[in-house]
């Protein structure tokens, strides 16, 4: 699997490559987390966000697909006592309705084959009030191109299925069933677009 090889390394793009926007990145999502907060972490990679969610809610639940990515993870979080690391598929969560205040999925909606599905997967898990947070890498442009780091990693194996631009990624989140999506938009060498949602507002879901 080319996620658990490039566990070794991917820390480097975040921290150096792209460290000012994932900094920024971590910041974003940490602001939308409270103190009592019950939270699910979907792809958490290295940790990267999991070490900004934890000082900041009562427990956490940090999940991947990737084994490699989960050994990192529990050693960015090891100091953590609320926080839980295990594996779990985004399309297929075991978790009842509802249950979480806040569901986080980072960088990972332009991996997926069906990504709404996994938008409707994470809204059937979270409070009718409470937050979906889905932070991912964009072009700024809407001419296509590619940042050279996204295309080495595309050559090494990972299989992008997507690109978005800032429109076409709030565009998504309407065709995917939420109404008024906050879309922030965070400048710099990889930009990310940070999705903001709020469970109630999916129309999939009773309200």
């Amino acid at each position: 699997m080319f996620w658990d090889f490039a566990a070794g390394f991917y820390q480097i793009f975040e921290d150096i490559i792209n460290g000012k926007v994932n900094r920024a990145l971590c910041d974003a999502v940490a602001a939308q987390i409270q103190p009592q907060d019950i939270v699910l972490e979907c792809a958490c990679g290295t940790g990267m966000i999991s070490k900004a969610i934890a000082p900041r809610c009562r427990h956490l639940t940090a999940t991947d697909f990737s084994v490699g990515m989960l050994r990192q993870t529990k050693k960015t979080c090891a100091a953590f006592r609320n926080v839980t690391v295990k594996k779990a598929d985004i399309l297929h969560l075991k978790a009842p309705d509802h249950c979480f205040d806040a569901v986080v999925a980072g960088n990972v909606i332009h991996l997926l084959d069906d990504p709404q599905a996994a938008v409707r997967e994470l809204a059937r898990v979270c409070k009718q009030d409470g937050r979906l947070i889905i932070p991912t890498y964009i072009n700024e442009k809407a001419d296509g191109n590619t940042a050279p780091f996204i295309r080495l990693l595309s050559k090494m194996g990972a299989d992008f299925k997507r690109q978005f631009t800032a429109e076409s990624y709030r565009q998504f989140f309407i065709d995917a069933g939420f109404a008024a999506p906050e879309i922030t938009i965070i400048k710099g060498r990889i930009p990310c677009a940070v999705a903001v949602l709020r469970g109630g507002q999916h129309a999939g879901m009773q309200i």
